[in-house]
C-alpha cells in the first residue's frame, strides 16, 4: 500500500515507518528533516514544512491510499502554543488531504481523554501536570477528524505510559476506557502501538471511531 507518514522522523512516526517499511508498504515520510531517510528502501522523503507549505503537503498527499497523522508539536512550548500548533498542524493535514482527494486518516492519539471509571484520565488528580501540554494537543485532533466531512479517520490512543520496548505483536485492544494489565499498569511499547496502527491501516476495524492498545 502506498500511505504518506506525516511526522516520520519523530519517536512514534520513525516507529510507523519500520514497521510499515516491514510489511511492504511503500511510505512517502513527511518531516522538515525527512532528507535524512533518503537511504531506507521503500521510503520517498518529503521534507515538507506542514504548517508553511500546503502545496507541498498536498503534493506530498496525492496518489497515496491513506495518510497516517503522526504531527506533532515540539515539548518545550507552552501548552496553549502546544495547542494552537497541533490544531494548524492538524488543520494543515485535513486541508491538504482535500486538495489531493485522499480522504482516510490513522492519526496517533493520545491517552489524556481515555476514560478511567467515568472520568477523563487528563482529568485525575494523579495525571503528571507534565503531561498536560501533549494531552490538550492530542485531544483535539479526534474532534477535528470527526468534524470533517467525508473522512474515513481512525484515531489511535496508546495506553498511559507509552514506553521503549520490545515489539512483541501480543496485546489487547479496546475503544475508550484505558486498558491496564494484570500488574496494575497502563502500559504499551512503542514498537507494539506501531503494530496496533499498521494492523488497523491493513484491516480497517475502527474507521470513523478510536479505539485503545495496551497489555
Amino acid at each position: 500500500m502506498k500511505i504518506a507518514l506525516v511526522g516520520a522522523t519523530g519517536r512514534v512516526g520513525s516507529a510507523l515507518l519500520k514497521e510499515a517499511t516491514a510489511r511492504g508498504h511503500v511510505v512517502t515520510a513527511i518531516a522538515r528533516s525527512a532528507d535524512r531517510l533518503a537511504a531506507v528502501p521503500a521510503v520517498t522523503p518529503a521534507p515538507v514544512d506542514v504548517l508553511a507549505d500546503p502545496a507541498g503537503l498536498a503534493a506530498a498527499f496525492r496518489g497515496q491510499a491513506a495518510i497516517v497523522h503522526a504531527f506533532r508539536m515540539a515539548r518545550d512550548g507552552s501548552i496553549q502554543e502546544r495547542i494552537d500548533g497541533q490544531r494548524a498542524g492538524t488543520a494543515a493535514i485535513l486541508a491538504a488531504s482535500r486538495a489531493a482527494s485522499v480522504r482516510r486518516i490513522l492519526a496517533v492519539g493520545g491517552a489524556g481523554t481515555l476514560e478511567v471509571n467515568g472520568v477523563r484520565n487528563m482529568d485525575r488528580p494523579e495525571f503528571p501536570a507534565a503531561w498536560q501540554g501533549g494531552a490538550q494537543s492530542t485531544a483535539l485532533i479526534k474532534d477535528m477528524l470527526k468534524a470533517e466531512p467525508g473522512l474515513e479517520w481512525t484515531y489511535l490512543s496508546p495506553s498511559h505510559n507509552l514506553v521503549d520496548g520490545e515489539r512483541t505483536g501480543r496485546f489487547r485492544l479496546g475503544l475508550d476506557e484505558m486498558l491496564t494489565g494484570p500488574d496494575g499498569e497502563s502500559r504499551i511499547t512503542v514498537a507494539d502501538y506501531a503494530v496496533a496502527m499498521i494492523d488497523e491501516l491493513e484491516r480497517p476495524a475502527h474507521t470513523g471511531r478510536r479505539f485503545t492498545v495496551g497489555y
